[in-house]
């Protein structure tokens, strides 16, 4: 089994290439994805988060309210270290079950936005950096998701570095062309992750 870590910065078109890699045959795990299934409605995440944080929490329809729980965990370290401890052994545990579950000959890519923020890198095999410089990303984050010039700023700068996240990449996915260009270039990559695999 071959561990690929795939990390980029917000706008640098980390998802486009994931979705790619899983059309290949990759299995993706998505951390952030199953941080938002570990809490959905009818689960012990969410009962354990409610019991903690109370039913203000919730939306009328029972889903967690995110906006209103991260207003309170976000200006206090103690509540978002005890919803860290609900949530992360959660996720732990879907991650394990998901590597379980994936063939021994698989490419396992473990999507993770801050993988060079948490100095992450030396549990993967490989390490993949979708790159893509700070205007282009300004402008994918403005004409994609609406967000204001200064707030892409704000996110591109509270996350690490351009420079920081390429000094720990064995292979770099520049995405700043078509996506034709990133079709091409990901399928290079998967060819040459299948090589890895099978040296290993």
């Amino acid at each position: 089994m071959l561990k690929i870590g795939l990390t980029g910065g917000i706008g640098s078109g980390k998802s486009e290439v994931s979705k790619r890699l899983a059309a290949h045959g990759a299995v993706v795990i998505d951390a952030d994805k199953i941080a938002r299934e570990v809490v959905e409605p009818g689960t012990a995440g969410l009962a354990r988060v409610v019991a903690a944080f109370g039913e203000e929490v919730l939306r009328p329809d029972g889903a967690l309210d995110r906006e209103k729980l991260g207003s309170i965990v976000f200006a206090d370290s103690q509540k978002l270290a005890v919803l860290n401890g609900i949530v992360h052994p959660l996720v732990g545990e879907r991650v394990a079950q998901l590597q379980a579950d994936a063939p021994g000959d698989a490419v396992v890519v473990y999507d993770v936005p801050l993988l060079a923020e948490n100095k992450l890198a030396p549990m993967y095999d490989v390490v993949i950096v979708v790159d893509a410089a700070d205007e282009v990303r300004i402008r994918r984050l403005a004409e994609h998701r609406g967000m204001a010039e200064t707030d892409a700023k704000a996110r591109i700068a509270a996350q690490a570095s351009r420079e920081d996240r390429l000094a720990v990449a064995d292979v770099v996915i520049a995405n700043e062309g078509s996506l034709e260009e990133l079709d091409a270039r990901v399928a290079e990559v998967w060819t040459d992750l299948l090589r890895r695999g099978a040296r290993g």
